[in-house]
């Protein structure tokens, strides 16, 4: 029962963190209609900017860690996205690859190819026993910073007015244009969200691995996008579940797969994928409407 408990815990913990990255893509995709793959890269620069202010008190390195991903993601919004909002799915998707590629260039030019070490919240992978059970403190502070964050969304997007034109324009973009929603103010709001849950996610990926590598965002994107499409495109609800499913069926791949088939365990979620795609492409929880171009 220990081990099981452990188990649960471990899927726990690796879907709050999918679904914090399945969520920076969802917001952006829900409002704009906009895939943005250069998320990323909003993880990857704000740990480095973490590594650098990293010999400042904690409270402070989050605290221009989660500053540096939202002033990254309006950055993105007001220089790239805004010109192309209107334009048709394939060419924002290429604006995306190309602002991901932009930016890791430059991180490899500024700071090199090589991966490197960061020394951030080491106690935090120390464990705490409860119950019988050996928990890494970061487990629970991934967990406990994904629930505060998921109930604070939730807070904004129902007992706020930024909320409430949020949710409008997710629906039916061209209605709430109609009532008064601006464009332009919303989805800057939606790449702000985005741009805090991107430093979020970057604190933890660092005080998990203590590595930092100019790519790290890549798999990181690619995981969000996936928890995405098994979640729902466009469903925040769906984008958080669709995280929570990814973790649990990674943990579950890793227990009980046998040690000869381990190394193709990405292989097979992948296919997990592709089975979603085929047969439920709408997702788990489909968002309320295919939504407008803004």
């Amino acid at each position: 029962m220990s081990d099981v408990a452990q188990h649960l815990v471990n899927a726990a913990s690796l879907g709050s963190l999918y679904a914090l990255l399945a969520l920076g893509i969802a917001v952006i995709f829900g409002v704009g209609r906009i895939l943005n793959f250069a998320h990323g890269q909003l993880i990857t620069v704000s740990a480095y900017v973490l590594l650098v202010v990293s010999g400042l008190p904690w409270p402070l390195v989050v605290v221009l860690t989660l500053l540096t991903g939202v002033v990254l993601a309006l950055a993105m919004e007001r220089f790239a996205f805004r010109h192309v909002r209107r334009a048709d799915p394939a060419t924002t998707l290429i604006v995306g690859f190309a602002v991901a590629a932009l930016i890791q260039e430059i991180l490899v030019l500024s700071v090199g190819a090589r991966s490197k070490t960061v020394d951030f919240a080491t106690s935090t992978t120390l464990p705490v026993d409860i119950a019988g059970i050996s928990i890494p403190r970061l487990d629970l502070v991934t967990m406990g910073v994904t629930a505060v964050l998921l109930i604070g969304l939730t807070l904004l997007l129902t007992r706020t007015t930024v909320g409430i034109q949020l949710r409008a324009a997710s629906e039916d973009f061209g209605m709430a244009r109609l009532l008064g929603v601006r464009s332009t103010r919303i989805v800057a709001t939606a790449f702000a969200i985005s741009g805090l849950l991107a430093g979020t996610a970057a604190v933890l990926l660092t005080a998990k691995s203590g590595t930092l590598a100019p790519e790290m965002g890549t798999p990181a994107v690619l995981i969000g996008f996936f928890a995405t499409v098994i979640g729902g495109m466009g469903s925040l609800p769906g984008a958080a579940v669709g995280g929570f499913v990814l973790g649990v069926v990674t943990v579950l791949m890793q227990v009980l797969l046998p040690d000869g088939l381990l190394p193709y365990r990405e292989s097979l979620l992948f296919t997990c994928v592709i089975a979603m795609l085929l047969f439920r492409p709408q997702g788990i929880l489909p968002a309320a409407t295919a939504g407008q171009r803004v």
